[in-house]
């Protein structure tokens, strides 16, 4: 339908001055729903045929956040035939523990001491914004924080991007969260005694571990001290293992 003031759609019409440029079309309603599918806005139809047909597209949608992929299509593997029943802790091979309760708290606590100080010395040497909170005092000694709360500081530093590539170990900006969460099992048998003891390989992995956060961060000396008890550990450990027989290691 075309109103006064507008073009015509006709062929070949110029427009016109004042009169009325002919009978009115009708369309039938199948002359409306083709045109609504067409875009009927191009074809003088009215703003709500053609919002209608914008919304009637389909789009593709969002994976929600939330999904649990679980809860789709999934499949069971084959119970594996050897393994009947579930594993007990008292069916699992025994891995060796040589050091003492008192030895492995005096080790963890060596590598937790070390690593707050390492923590607190990164910090301090660029200038990183340590949050003031009521509750706690402020921090002007490495032990003012436990561990796990350097651990939590320097996360929320890496995520916030305050921490430069540029002042890690080869720039393992991506790396540093993980290597973080990996030692925060130390501190927590560090501070935990009454846990069951810890297996000598378990030891060697958390001294390990903090290691690991000293070089991330380029702290030499950090990484020679944990280094040099790494050897102690392991030097000690060793000694109070049985020697083995050689048929042990026979692969026959």
């Amino acid at each position: 339908m075309s109103y006064p003031g507008e073009p015509s759609s006709r062929e070949g019409y110029q427009g016109w001055h004042g009169s009325w440029p002919g009978p009115l079309l009708r369309r039938t309603s199948s002359d409306e729903a083709r045109l609504s599918q067409l875009g009927g806005a191009h074809y003088g139809a009215d703003t709500s045929s053609s919002t209608t047909s914008l919304h009637g597209k389909q789009y593709p949608q969002r994976r929600p956040s939330n999904r649990d992929e679980f809860d789709g299509p999934s499949q069971l593997l084959d119970k594996p035939d050897d393994i009947p029943y579930e594993p007990k802790e008292e069916d699992l091979p025994q891995l060796p523990i040589t050091l003492y309760a008192q030895e492995q708290d005096e080790v963890l606590s060596k590598v937790n001491d070390r690593l707050s100080q390492c923590a607190f010395d990164f910090v301090a040497k660029y200038q990183f914004p340590v949050p003031i909170e009521p509750d706690k005092r402020p921090v002007r000694v490495p032990g003012d924080r436990e561990w796990s709360e350097w651990v939590y500081l320097l996360k929320r530093l890496a995520t916030k991007r305050r921490i430069p590539s540029r002042v890690l170990y080869h720039g393992q900006i991506k790396q540093l969260i993980t290597i973080l969460e990996n030692s925060l099992e130390m501190r927590h048998a560090a501070k935990h005694q009454s846990r069951p003891l810890k297996d000598d390989r378990n030891i060697l992995q958390l001294i390990s571990s903090g290691l690991q956060v000293a070089k991330i961060v380029k702290d030499a000396p950090a990484m020679q001290y944990l280094d040099s008890l790494y050897v102690q550990t392991e030097r000690v450990i060793q000694s109070r293992r049985v020697p083995m027989p050689p048929s042990a290691f026979s692969t026959a």
